[in-house]
């Protein structure tokens, strides 16, 4: 049986896993990703990660989801934000596949995860599905036929950016303002406050929470909507933490988007939940590289 290492890369955390050639999970691991070290870093410990799995296992291929913009092609970053300091220009391709003379291919962490969806989640089957990850800012990826838009240059899909009710898509929309909603409406700290708290207290009723999510649901809906009326995607699936509370939220995303499109769109397009959360990008990387392998 062909083994595979999947590394998906997120501001926060690392999760690594050893795969089998089925795409099952054999054991998993996770390191603090340190972006203040900036992306040198971040490339030494996707090796020594690697170099691990190496000493006890045959490696057939490594597999990596990260954020930023990426050039798929060469597996090197082209644009990164300013959390990871020094991430453009970072080649993992290049690097891991001198190092360890097997395959590597490279995807953005968002593109995995649409991808993890649509092969084995909630988009499987359709033709046109639009993830959007909800989390410090909004990510977004469009699958097309069960592959991955990537624009003239790479960058289709950067709908947190998408200008809006003289903002921006994530600055309105994203996970992080319900925080600062609740805290400011309340006078009390920011660090008090975090998503989950917030949603067990609408649960109890809270109505300052309540209304901080609906108003977060709303501008979802209107971006979402906005997005339905170019591509016309058969599914919306909804990823990052907060998603897990898809029995709180469903209801209110799927009004909050039908507000905003007309009836004969709405009646065509569905809104689900991701599958996978936390093993979206280990299981997208591992999806993303056996697409390359087939066009290669």
């Amino acid at each position: 049986m062909k083994k595979y290492v999947s590394i998906d890369i997120g501001g926060t955390a690392i999760k690594y896993g050893l795969l089998s050639e089925k795409g099952e999970i054999i054991n998993r691991g996770e390191r603090k990703t340190e972006s203040y070290k900036g992306g040198p870093s971040i490339l030494k410990k996707a090796v020594e990660i690697t170099e691990n799995f190496f000493k006890t296992e045959e490696i057939s291929g490594i597999c990596i989801s990260t954020a930023g913009m990426l050039d798929t092609r060469k597996g090197e970053i082209v644009h990164a934000a300013p959390l990871i300091p020094n991430y453009t220009g970072i080649n993992f391709k290049k690097t891991l596949e001198e190092k360890f003379k097997v395959p590597c291919e490279v995807e953005n962490d968002v593109n995995c995860a649409g991808l993890a969806d649509y092969v084995s989640g909630a988009a499987t089957g359709s033709k046109v599905s639009l993830m959007l990850t909800i989390g410090t800012g909004i990510g977004g990826s469009l699958i097309l036929d069960g592959k991955v838009f990537h624009g003239f240059s790479g960058s289709a899909c950067e709908v947190g950016y998408m200008h809006m009710l003289g903002s921006d898509f994530q600055t309105l929309g994203a996970a992080s303002i319900l925080t600062r909603k609740v805290a400011e409406w309340k006078n009390e700290r920011a660090e008090i406050w975090n998503g989950y708290h917030i949603f067990e207290e609408a649960k109890k009723g809270d109505e300052l929470c309540i209304r901080a999510i609906d108003e977060m649901c709303d501008v979802l809906g209107l971006g979402i909507a906005n997005i339905c009326y170019v591509i016309n995607p058969e599914v919306v699936v909804l990823g990052g933490g907060i998603m897990a509370q898809e029995e709180f939220l469903k209801k209110r995303m799927e009004r909050a988007v039908n507000k905003y499109l007309i009836p004969s769109i709405a009646s065509h397009t569905r809104i689900a939940f991701a599958k996978h959360r936390n093993d979206a990008g280990m299981l997208g990387a591992f999806y993303h590289f056996f697409q390359c392998r087939e066009m290669r």
